[in-house]
């Protein structure tokens, strides 16, 4: 976990969710988003010149690449930042003091194995909230090519050890950050660490059910991959 989520959320609606003081790149709605997908995110930047914080609206690619990696293609083996490590492990330790941002979701997909005339198949599963909004919490980073110089923004998300009543499911979960605590969230000035986790949480009141495989596939998309499966004709 996490590793496939929907976000169709507008840029009007972040916007008006989150005080967005800059829209640097508008929001997709994608129901199906993949690693390396661009992703919705909220982060907040200081201008240097003077002193202002502003609130910005960014898409970063899913996946994060460290400062110092060689290349992009290991962004795709950090999508998530396990909560217990991110504070130490060096790929997540200075964006978790000084990179944090806000992922806002539909909610996100996990799979359970099933067996169909003798076969093994995956089914997939939309995790979400009863009511309200879900925001994921996240890092970002800044990474600049060695042989371009063009720069690539990326983000991950944290994760958690699932609650009983999802754990069935799958071990992980996504965290969030009560909206009480957005501000001090997303902060690029609040660089204490112990701070940053005390405002971590899992989620409360998720509910779930089937979908579609066709979630299985990356090139599907659309409202219908996060809609309750269909029992079968008869059931």
């Amino acid at each position: 976990m996490c590793g496939r989520f929907a976000a169709s959320e507008s840029t009007e609606e972040i916007v008006e969710a989150f005080l967005i003081d800059e829209v640097v790149e508008p929001a997709v709605a994608n129901f199906n988003v993949a690693p390396t997908d661009p992703i919705p995110a909220v982060i907040e930047r200081e201008d240097k010149a003077s002193g202002t914080v502003l609130r910005k609206l960014v898409a970063p690619r899913w996946g994060l690449v460290p400062s110092w990696a060689k290349d992009a293609s290991s962004g795709a083996r950090m999508i998530n930042a396990r909560v217990e490590t991110v504070a130490s492990k060096r790929a997540f330790a200075v964006p978790f003091a000084r990179r944090r941002c806000l992922i806002p979701a539909d909610g996100y997909f996990e799979w359970t194995t099933q067996t169909e005339n003798g076969r093994t198949v995956k089914q997939p599963w939309f995790l979400h909230p009863a009511r309200g909004r879900f925001v994921m919490a996240g890092l970002y980073e800044f990474w600049r090519h060695p042989l371009d110089g063009t720069w690539l923004t990326s983000a991950t998300i944290i994760t958690t050890v699932a609650t009983d009543a999802l754990g069935h499911i799958h071990d992980r979960m996504p965290m969030v950050v009560d909206p009480g605590d957005w501000g001090t969230w997303l902060d690029p000035r609040a660089v204490d660490a112990d701070l940053a986790r005390s405002l971590l949480s899992a989620p409360e009141g998720l509910v779930a059910h089937e979908v579609s495989r066709a979630v299985n596939s990356v090139a599907n998309n659309g409202p219908e991959m996060i809609r309750p499966l269909e029992p079968p004709a008869g059931a």
